[in-house]
């Protein structure tokens, strides 16, 4: 049997979104492939700081911040933090066209206050009340700080929540030289959800970058996500799934689906595809 590497999303594929407890029957497919000399890795838009409670698990390494922080076993193969100049040419635009952020860093995230004090000033709309709920959960689950903390550190990948389209036009047109916007394909109660992307990585020349380093061909890479921030991890990979839970849009590029998260999505991807 010619060895595998896996790559894994975590929020949608691995777990559920934002949780840090995958599935018992994903942690022992896991295992199980790994002891069959196969590879398997996170590869995700989460910061290194949101991963501490996964490494418990038996990963081979991680892709962190969308490919911009990459560690295979003990040693760092790839970290390509933003410059300070397009940090903050990103952080002013962001801010001056009313779109609320979110850094991430390597030792932590930091986000605009202002986002939730908007929910709590209109949270008699039964949507924006839900979000608020949703968005303080998120924040306790993966420890994110408010922006007041933030010291500077710097930093691989920038969250975004715009209220529409159009806040985005000024930023997309003025950083588009420097940065991929990744925006999901809906709206989530009334906001749209995004991240802007150093042009340098993602997380398909993160697969690229890791099968390199590791001497494996790209053909006998495997890739698993969920979400349109995948995509590029989903193209570049030998094998495409998308999990069931996932984008329509997705769905379409991927070789695959499997079932959701909830019902054993993993552990059916690593029968069907002979990994266990």
């Amino acid at each position: 049997m010619d060895r595998k590497i896996v790559f894994l999303d975590i929020d949608g594929t691995l777990t559920e979104p934002g949780s840090n407890e995958p599935p018992e029957t994903a942690v022992t497919a896991i295992r199980q492939a790994r002891k069959n000399g196969h590879y398997v890795f996170l590869c995700t838009g989460r910061n290194y700081d949101m991963l501490a409670p996964l490494l418990k698990y038996p990963f081979d390494g991680v892709v962190a911040s969308s490919g911009g922080y990459i560690k295979c076993q003990e040693k760092v193969i790839y970290d390509c933090p933003m410059t300070e100049k397009q940090r903050r040419t990103a952080m002013d635009i962001l801010q001056e066209n009313g779109v609320f952020r979110t850094v991430e860093c390597l030792d932590g995230s930091y986000t605009d206050e202002g986002f939730k004090e908007f929910l709590r000033e209109h949270a008699l709309e039964g949507s924006n009340s839900e979000l608020l709920r949703w968005r303080e959960q998120i924040e306790q689950s993966l420890h994110i700080l408010p922006m007041k903390e933030y010291k500077g550190q710097p930093v691989y990948k920038i969250v975004i929540m715009s209220p529409s389209l159009e806040r985005l036009d000024r930023p997309r047109k003025e950083l588009s030289s420097d940065f991929e916007f990744c925006i999901q394909d809906e709206y989530k109660h009334g906001f749209l959800n995004g991240e802007i992307v150093n042009k340098k990585f993602n997380k398909g020349k993160a697969v690229e970058r890791v099968c390199e380093y590791l001497r494996i061909p790209i053909q006998d890479s495997v890739a698993i996500g969920d979400s349109m921030n995948d995509r590029e991890m989903l193209e570049m990979a030998g094998l495409s799934i998308c999990m069931r839970n996932g984008s329509e849009e997705l769905k379409k590029l991927a070789d695959d689906v499997c079932p959701s998260v909830r019902e054993g999505g993993i552990r059916y991807a690593f029968l069907k595809y002979h990994l266990i």
